[in-house]
């Protein structure tokens, strides 16, 4: 289900994504087209063989409003440097600069980490002598296209990379804490935890025997959530519903004692944060450990009211398998008796 859900998810974000960029190139919103009319003025005069230059880049409010439709109004001048070569010239404004949109789109969008200035290329510039202190250009600035759809790759890019260093960043937290708890299950510590804990979910589990696995496999699942070994409390917890269906009179409904479980290994409490937390604060998750221990000592109360709650309903009492079980039970012994009266 979560996979259908993660899918709708992805394919209404790529529809939403190429709906919005559809639009913006038929409206032509960042005007790829044009190029903005600038005075360009220099302050220690025009030098034709200097490769980079300073300039105070000067935009007309009027003529930026009715190029790009809008009613932002830039500031009256920019710092910025002028770039020379044999390709052309350019001007690139301020990295520190503040723009209204849609000139702080346009930077966002072409900005990498060596250059996140904005920047255009200078397609209409007369020639200009030495010493020149005042120049009139146009700047063709780089065109936006698809940004939508660039943001969202670009995002899924960053997060595999997340996901890859934290997967290999999980390897030996999950490594030391598996190994310790072999070492407990090799000493004999498991057992006795688990021997702890047994009489404390005979309570929530009364359909199951007390000598059957599925108490141990509850038990060892439930240590493993409140210990933080998430990953290693899965196989566990699989293998306890194994057995809990084994006990399950009905094939395609879920005992009472599997939901319990259900609701516990959801809301289980840690005293231990999870091994994806350390591996992400480190030594700083120590300052969380009351919180944790608290949010999820709170849960796995209103996990078991709310399971115990639920099953008093007469609804679910009505499709519980043991109690249907037991029901027929006693409906065949009374129909017995009957007939041994006869």
């Amino acid at each position: 289900m979560l996979n259908y859900i993660w899918s709708g998810l992805i394919i209404g974000s790529l529809l939403f994504a190429l709906t919005v960029d559809t639009q913006e190139l038929a409206e032509n919103r960042f005007r790829n087209d044009q190029a903005l009319p600038v005075t360009l003025e220099f302050p220690d005069g025009y030098t034709p063989e200097a490769r980079r230059q300073p300039v105070e880049i000067r935009i007309d409010s009027a003529r930026y409003r009715e190029m790009f439709g809008t009613d932002a109004v830039p500031e009256s001048s920019y710092a910025g440097r002028l770039v020379q070569t044999e390709e052309g010239r350019k001007v690139e404004f301020d990295p520190d600069a503040s723009f209204p949109e849609p000139l702080a789109t346009i930077e966002s969008y072409h900005a990498t980490d060596d250059n996140p200035a904005l920047r255009g290329i200078l397609t209409t510039a007369p020639s200009a002598s030495p010493g020149t202190p005042q120049l009139e250009a146009a700047v063709q600035f780089e065109p936006v296209r698809f940004r939508k759809l660039r943001s969202i790759a670009q995002a899924a890019l960053d997060f595999a990379e997340t996901a890859a260093s934290l997967a290999l960043s999980l390897i030996g937290v999950l490594g030391l804490m598996l190994g310790l708890v072999k070492i407990g299950e090799e000493a004999g510590l498991i057992e006795a935890l688990t021997g702890v804990v047994q009489p404390l979910l005979n309570p929530l589990f009364p359909n199951v025997p007390e000598d059957h696995p599925a108490l141990a496999n509850i038990s060892l699942n439930l240590l493993a959530n409140v210990f933080g070994l998430g990953n290693a409390a899965t196989p566990l917890g699989i293998k306890a519903m194994e057995d809990l269906q084994s006990l399950n009179p009905a094939d395609d409904t879920a005992s009472d004692d599997m939901v319990m479980l259900l609701a516990l290994n959801t809301s289980s409490v840690q005293l231990v944060p999870p091994a994806l937390l350390v591996s992400i604060m480190g030594l700083q998750v120590n300052q969380l450990f009351f919180s944790i221990t608290l949010a999820t000592l709170c849960s796995t109360v209103a996990g078991i009211l709310g399971t115990l709650a639920l099953h008093q309903v007469p609804y679910f009492r009505a499709t519980a398998p043991h109690r249907n079980a037991d029901a027929e039970d006693s409906a065949d012994e009374t129909s017995d008796a009957d007939e041994r009266e006869i």
